[in-house]
């Protein structure tokens, strides 16, 4: 990959990476189109990262489907795939160790220790294999992009993130490689977590009033628990506790769905 990608550098091509963990689905394709518009190569790594799982049953559960990722990526535009084992991306433990408070130690940082690590550990390996111009991330994991911006300042690493939208399917449903561990009972039960915070944002009360009805109008639903509900600063993700407190505010949410149960996360803009 980096003889094929440093050719194209001495051409003068522009390199856009896609990372995934693989079980690629219509919100992936999004952004790999993308890539593939605002770049003359674009480079979709697949790699289910184990250093980002606090929960070995959680990484173990991760669908795995190389074959029919390819033929997807195949059919978005995308120049190479990179999917290297574990042994070539960590051939000896990685001890760095990323700290960037309080982005990565609120919301998922506080309920997944050492997740955010292991995402800066692997992005950061992955940005210097593939030496991109433009790397691609859904806004759905929405903490995860404000993490990786900082470690991308910290590390003075030339390149430019690119935020893209969340895919919905037309229930509303943030599209997820976790949503295909759900039953289709449970997939009906997991909608309810967008059309709730999306009632929210119309009900013109405090951050706590509002905040206090998310949680209650989910975890009143049987089969659904919210993990935590955290409305923040889109920039900096401290807590707000009134609208005027910043320019860019959003709920981040984790909501258990099913008896398995499968953790699904989302979130909302208020402005």
């Amino acid at each position: 990959m980096r003889q094929h990608l440093d050719a194209c550098r001495q051409k003068g091509q522009r390199i856009g990476l896609v990372p995934t963990m693989g079980a690629l689905h219509a919100g992936h394709a999004s952004l790999v189109r993308r890539s593939v518009a605002e770049n003359d190569v674009t480079v979709v790594s697949v790699f289910l990262n184990p250093t980002q799982f606090n929960d070995k049953s959680d990484l173990e559960r991760y669908p795995r489907t190389l074959e029919a990722d390819c033929a997807l990526l195949e059919q978005c535009g995308a120049q190479v795939v990179f999917a290297p084992s574990v042994e070539e991306v960590y051939p000896e433990p990685d001890m760095r160790v990323f700290s960037y408070p309080p982005t990565d130690s609120v919301m998922e940082g506080a309920f997944r220790p050492g997740h955010f690590n292991g995402v800066c550990q692997v992005v950061s390996k992955l940005f210097m294999f593939a030496e991109p111009d433009r790397a691609y991330f859904g806004e759905k994991d929405f903490q995860q992009i404000a993490v990786i911006r900082r470690m991308v300042e910290d590390l003075e690493l030339p390149v430019e993130i690119v935020p893209c939208p969340v895919i919905r399917e037309e229930s509303g449903l943030a599209m997820s490689s976790r949503n295909t561990l759900l039953t289709p009972e449970e997939r009906v039960l997991a909608a309810n977590i967008y059309r709730i915070l999306h009632e929210s944002t119309m009900l013109h009360q405090s951050v706590g009033a509002t905040h206090d009805y998310v949680v209650q109008a989910i975890d009143a639903i049987d089969g659904l628990q919210v993990q935590y509900y955290n409305i923040v600063d889109g920039k900096t993700l401290a807590d707000v506790s009134s609208w005027d407190e910043a320019d860019d505010i959003v709920g981040c949410i984790t909501v258990f769905c099913g008896h398995t149960p499968i953790r699904l996360i989302d979130h909302i803009r208020y402005k």
